[in-house]
C-alpha cells in the first residue's frame, strides 16, 4: 500500500503512479486513493455540499449532490458522471471524497457542481446510463436556477463509464440542451467490447451498433477529451481513434490532452488538488463554452 503524508511532493506522487503501471483493479484503486486522501479530505471540509441526495428520478440510484459556488448569481453548471465499469461507483459525499471532489472543484471555480449517481448494470442495461443523464438534464432545466445555476449553461463531464454515458446522452438526446461535453478516458466504439461491457450493452453479435461512436465523432458540440499517460492501452486506443475520426470528419481535432503522470483512476481523483493542469483546462473550457 502506498501511503501519503503532508511532505509528499507532486513529483513523488507521479513516481508512485508510474510504478503502478496501467493495470486496473481494487488494489490499484485503493493505492491511488491513498495518494490523495490527506489533501482531498482537508479540502472536503472547506467546500461541503449545499444539497445532498436529491432525487432526480424514481430509482434509488437517481440521486444527485449539489456544490454551490460562494458568489451569488446565475452560474454555469458542471455535471459530473462517475466511472465504475458500468457495474459500480458512487457520487461520494460528506465522508467519501472520490467523485465528490469534482463537485467541490467546480464550486471553487465559480460553477454549480452537480455530481450524480445512475443505474448500474447488469440489472440496468443499455441505454439506462444515457437515459439517466437525460433525466439529470431535465431536472436541472426545471430546478437548477433555484440552486444558483443557469439551466441554459450546462456542461456535461464524465469519466470512464461516465464518459460513455455522457456520449450515450449525445446519441439519445442530441446536443440541444447542453453547451459542451468533457470526456475523460471513455470508450466510444473504436475497440471491441470486452466481457464486462456486454453486461451493459448485450451481445455485440446481436447489438453491434450500441456504442456511441457516431454521436461523439459527428457532434458539433464543443468537446474536451482527455486520457492519462498510464491509462490501459485500450483507453489510449479509444482516445487516438476519436482524434483520427474527428480529423477525418471535421478537419480538426477537438480540444484534447494526454495528462502525464496520471492513470485511469487518478485522472478524476486528483482534481481539486495542487496539481492544477487538468483542472485549469476544465475551467477555461467551461468558461469559454458558457460565455
Amino acid at each position: 500500500m502506498i501511503e501519503r503524508d503532508g511532505d509528499v511532493t507532486q513529483a513523488s506522487i507521479r513516481h508512485a503512479i508510474a510504478a503502478l503501471g496501467v493495470d486496473l483493479g481494487p488494489d490499484v484503486l485503493n493505492q491511488c486513493r491513498a495518494l490523495f486522501d490527506a489533501e482531498q479530505s482537508a479540502l472536503q471540509a472547506q467546500v461541503p455540499a449545499s444539497a445532498m441526495d436529491i432525487a432526480y428520478g424514481p430509482h434509488e440510484r437517481h440521486r444527485l449532490d449539489l456544490y454551490r459556488p460562494a458568489a451569488d448569481g446565475s452560474a454555469p453548471i458542471l455535471v459530473f458522471v462517475h466511472g465504475g465499469g458500468f457495474l459500480k461507483g458512487d457520487k461520494g459525499g460528506a465522508s467519501d471524497w472520490p467523485n465528490a471532489n469534482v463537485g467541490r472543484m467546480a464550486a471553487q471555480a465559480g460553477f454549480l457542481g452537480v455530481v450524480v449517481n445512475y443505474r448500474l448494470a447488469p440489472d440496468n442495461v443499455w441505454p439506462a446510463g444515457a437515459e439517466d443523464v437525460a433525466a439529470v438534464i431535465t431536472w436541472l432545466k426545471a430546478n437548477g436556477a433555484r440552486h444558483g445555476g443557469d439551466p441554459d449553461r450546462i456542461v456535461l463531464m464524465g469519466t470512464s463509464a461516465g464518459a460513455v454515458h455522457v456520449a450515450g446522452y449525445l446519441r439519445l438526446a442530441g446536443a440541444g440542451d447542453v453547451r459542451a461535453a468533457i470526456l475523460l478516458s471513455g470508450l466510444y466504439g473504436y475497440t471491441p467490447l470486452d466481457q464486462r461491457d456486454t453486461l451493459y450493452y448485450g451481445d455485440p453479435a446481436l447489438y453491434p451498433d450500441r456504442m456511441p461512436l457516431e454521436a461523439v465523432a459527428a457532434t458539433s458540440l464543443p468537446l474536451l477529451v482527455a486520457c492519462a499517460e498510464f491509462d490501459p492501452p485500450r483507453f489510449q486506443a479509444e482516445f487516438l481513434g476519436l482524434m483520427q475520426d474527428r480529423i477525418a470528419r471535421h478537419g480538426a481535432m477537438p480540444r484534447a490532452l494526454i495528462l502525464s503522470g496520471h492513470n485511469h483512476y487518478t485522472l478524476p481523483m486528483h482534481l481539486g488538488t495542487a496539481d492544477r493542469r487538468l483542472s485549469q483546462e476544465i475551467y477555461a473550457f467551461v468558461r469559454e463554452t458558457t460565455a
